[in-house]
């Protein structure tokens, strides 16, 4: 084979497009090892065969070009071992991105063909929840937030309750944080001991009263939560149950407990006027 191979060759060896090469070439992905000073022809050498079937996978698989720069700039470097470090940590990082990816398509997958099964039901029943003190933290929760307004309740509540056994946390929010994408929000911890007393502004003492919910568990991520949501409200419809206009979720098991999301085990509690 010729130690220098013009841009067609080189295309028809890897079965990159002409396009595509110039592309990759533009990109600082692939540059050709000589381009001529007078015609601009780009010319390759046989050693940058693999790397360029290689640079196409990985587009196939999204990596980001900063990220594929990265990879290839490390690659360059001699394989030393922070070379080497640093260019598995890209891959690492994209390999976890793609197996989010590939689970959140699974999930969805999985709740479609739920839905489109007429037999398919969760479990819901109309339950009692007794009376409960906890500490918690109400606030608004404004529009456009993330979740890391819980995160910082979670934290309060944690520093509260200090080393004191706890039940598991929960949470109670308004309808309107749902439909409206803000609104009342109440974040809460069952601690078994007073408040250590470094105790944040926010945290307080709260009694919940006993209340009539339909409730069912979610078990798993909550990518599907709104199937359980539509299960309880569906039940509630369907018997003539009227809504408090709160929905009550208790984390039994949560990403406090294990990093394995099929292994949560969330409480969906539709509260709903007690029966007369």
């Amino acid at each position: 084979m010729a130690e220098r191979l013009t841009i067609g060759e080189f295309s028809r060896i890897t079965h990159l497009s002409i396009r595509t090469l110039r592309r990759y070439h533009d990109q600082d992905l692939l540059v050709p090892a000589e381009v001529d000073a007078f015609t601009g022809y780009r010319y390759y050498s046989p050693a940058q065969i693999r790397p360029a079937l290689a640079i196409r996978r990985l587009r196939d698989l999204e990596l980001p070009i900063a990220d594929l720069r990265r990879l290839l700039r490390a690659e360059a470097g001699g394989g030393d071992a922070s070379g080497r470090a640093e260019g598995q940590q890209v891959l690492a990082a994209h390999l976890r991105r793609l197996e989010d990816r590939l689970g959140r398509t699974q999930r969805a997958v999985g709740a479609l063909r739920e839905l489109l099964d007429p037999d398919a039901e969760r479990a819901v029943s109309l339950e009692v929840l007794p009376p409960q003190d906890v500490l918690a933290v109400s606030l608004d929760v404004p529009p456009g937030s993330d979740l890391t307004w819980y995160d910082a309740a979670m934290r309060d509540l944690d520093q509260a309750a200090g080393r004191a056994p706890v039940h598991p946390p929960g949470g109670r929010y308004e309808h309107e944080l749902f439909t409206e994408g803000h609104g009342r929000a109440t974040v809460y911890l069952p601690a078994e001991a007073p408040p250590s007393g470094d105790v944040p502004a926010a945290v307080r003492r709260l009694q919940l009263p006993e209340r009539s919910a339909v409730v069912a568990t979610h078990a798993g991520p909550h990518d599907d939560l709104d199937l359980t949501y539509a299960a309880v409200g569906a039940h509630a419809a369907r018997n003539d149950l009227r809504s408090t206009g709160l929905v009550e979720e208790i984390y039994r098991i949560g990403p406090r407990d294990t990093d394995r999301p099929e292994q949560w085990r969330t409480l969906v509690a539709w509260l709903v006027e007690p029966e007369r």
